[in-house]
């Protein structure tokens, strides 16, 4: 979960995380290793004395400061396209979640065992135990199990809003009258929290999202008692 010291990334809860992760990591040392070129030129050029009054043209530097942000650029896209075909493939899920969104929760149906259904509601301040999140913690959590490839499918019933589990790398965009889908993987076992990310009206921020990943065993339980 992210705190207020934290400006970095969340640390990765999925393998498609760990990949965009790497991917951003990938793409700011090339803008460090550019930025640093660029400022080591113009510097000299502040402090350079000496100028050629009869130069006209310079085809080799034209070619090379071509070239060069061409092969760049190719370094960048390949792992982005990589990665968007990744994050895009819904392949062979195991089970199969339904989100729509309202003004303003979240409802959630499990379709795959039996019709399980239940409204997930921001937990007011004024309710909140002490172990809880402010404007995070919600009355009924999504249960899923870990290391199960999991289809998400989101929807809206009013305004489009945004399910988003930072952590996991999920964000899809909530459309009323569209069904939209997206995979994850979830490799380890916790709470994980995400907010809507699409401005949605006034209560907006309060329609917070929390999945509790725990162990296929136990998933199977709660289903039956459910």
């Amino acid at each position: 979960m992210a705190t207020w010291s934290n400006l970095n990334m969340q640390d990765s809860s999925s393998p498609l995380m760990e990949q965009l992760m790497f991917f951003h990591d990938h793409t700011l040392m090339i803008l460090a290793m550019i930025t640093m070129l660029v400022g080591y030129l113009m510097s000299t050029l502040f402090f350079n004395k000496y100028i050629n009054r009869y130069l006209l043209e310079g085809q080799m530097i034209e070619v090379i400061w071509t070239i060069l942000p061409a092969i760049t650029l190719i370094f960048i896209a390949l792992p982005s396209l990589r990665l968007l075909y990744l994050l895009d493939e819904v392949s062979n899920p195991l089970m199969t979640l339904k989100s729509i969104g309202h003004q303003w929760y979240w409802s959630y149906e499990y379709s795959d065992f039996k019709i399980l259904e239940f409204d997930s509601y921001m937990i007011p301040i004024n309710e909140l135990k002490n172990s809880g999140f402010r404007l995070l913690d919600v009355d009924n959590r999504i249960i899923l199990p870990f290391n199960t490839q999991i289809r998400i499918l989101v929807t809206a019933m009013d305004v489009i809003h945004s399910w988003t589990i930072p952590t996991l790398g999920v964000k899809i965009d909530a459309t009323p009258g569209r069904l939209n889908q997206s995979n994850f993987f979830m490799n380890r076992s916790g709470l994980f929290y995400g907010q809507c990310s699409e401005i949605c009206g006034t209560n907006h921020s309060f329609m917070p999202i929390v999945i509790e990943s725990i162990p296929m065993n136990n998933f199977l339980k709660w289903i039956t008692s459910n």
